[in-house]
């Protein structure tokens, strides 16, 4: 039988996401042809990151404004592939920028016509992100197949100090009275369940039935309450960003002060309005559940909608 041949595109800075991917297809290595290709800037950004540094990226992700990236190599963009996994995570409710930066290249073409799964690893709020990188699949006529995603089940609190903690001090081992950051391990093991059925879909010509099974496995677990504070969320920071970028473009001197007030902004709405923020939340989340749970069940498809977040 000859083997299947599977792309695996991906951006990961810390490591997590190429984690996540490395154990969704630890039981098909055998199985299957798996080419992996990173998605990498021509400037890398550094972890730990700088806090200056952090927040100065939120505009140009928020409005996907492209950086360069190093190009694919000749030899994967000449290759037939039957699956591409598309691995990224999400800064400021988008993806990441170099994904965005990647699905609006010339490279991207490599997805025309291809299936692809998307498989997201993140903190707790990845619905923005998703709703775009489907649009952009759409522009490139890729079918989206299938998407997994994992996010940090910690309290939402704790996975914030977590997080800062690994992004600004690079530790991502447990801590205090901290745990580890980011997806816990027992998840990420977990994952390598989802091996096989994307094999044996691809095997039987049957790639189209593969997400429902996805969902019956639990690929997904979506809070109706995250869709109000992910809108909450994203309307806010395209608001920041067109503030922040009428004082100049990526590191500019005449903006830095717009970008210090956000950093404060945010980290007062984090740790003193959130439980306020959630509370109000949890109200509308009573008096709009029904339509809450009808998006609920949308954001876990494939199909795409203008301004569904």
């Amino acid at each position: 039988m000859i083997k299947p041949r599977i792309l695996v595109l991906y951006y990961s800075q810390t490591g997590q996401v190429r984690q996540l991917i490395d154990n969704i297809t630890s039981d098909i290595q055998d199985k299957a042809i798996i080419d992996y290709a990173p998605i990498e800037p021509v400037i890398p950004y550094k972890l730990p990151w700088k806090a200056s540094e952090f927040f100065d990226v939120m505009p140009e992700t928020v409005q996907h404004l492209p950086i360069a990236l190093q190009p694919l190599p000749d030899a994967i963009k000449n290759q037939h592939y039957d699956l591409i996994l598309f691995g990224y995570t999400s800064w400021f409710l988008n993806p990441s920028l170099p994904i965005s930066s990647f699905l609006q290249s010339k490279d991207a073409e490599i997805l025309k016509g291809k299936n692809v799964i998307t498989i997201i690893g993140c903190r707790n709020m990845w619905l923005h992100g998703q709703e775009t990188v489907k649009k952009y699949l759409q522009n490139v006529q890729a079918r989206l197949i299938g998407n997994i995603v994992l996010t940090d089940s910690n309290p939402n609190l704790v996975s914030v100090l977590t997080v800062i903690r690994w992004m600004f001090k690079g530790k991502k081992e447990a801590s205090g009275l901290l745990p580890a950051a980011g997806i816990q391990e027992h998840d990420m093991k977990r994952a390598s369940r989802f091996g096989m059925p994307i094999y044996r879909h691809i095997i039987e010509n049957k790639l189209e039935e593969l997400h429902q099974e996805f969902l019956m496995m639990g690929a997904i677990h979506l809070k109706p309450a995250l869709i109000i504070l992910e809108r909450r969320g994203v309307k806010n920071f395209r608001k920041w960003a067109a503030y922040i970028r009428e004082k100049g473009g990526p590191g500019a001197v005449e903006r830095q002060g717009r970008v210090t007030l956000f950093k404060r902004l945010l980290i007062v709405a984090i740790f003193i309005l959130s439980p306020l923020s959630s509370l109000t939340a949890f109200i509308q989340l009573q008096l709009q559940k029904k339509g809450l749970l009808q998006d609920a069940e949308y954001f876990k498809g494939l199909g795409y909608k203008d301004n569904a977040i």
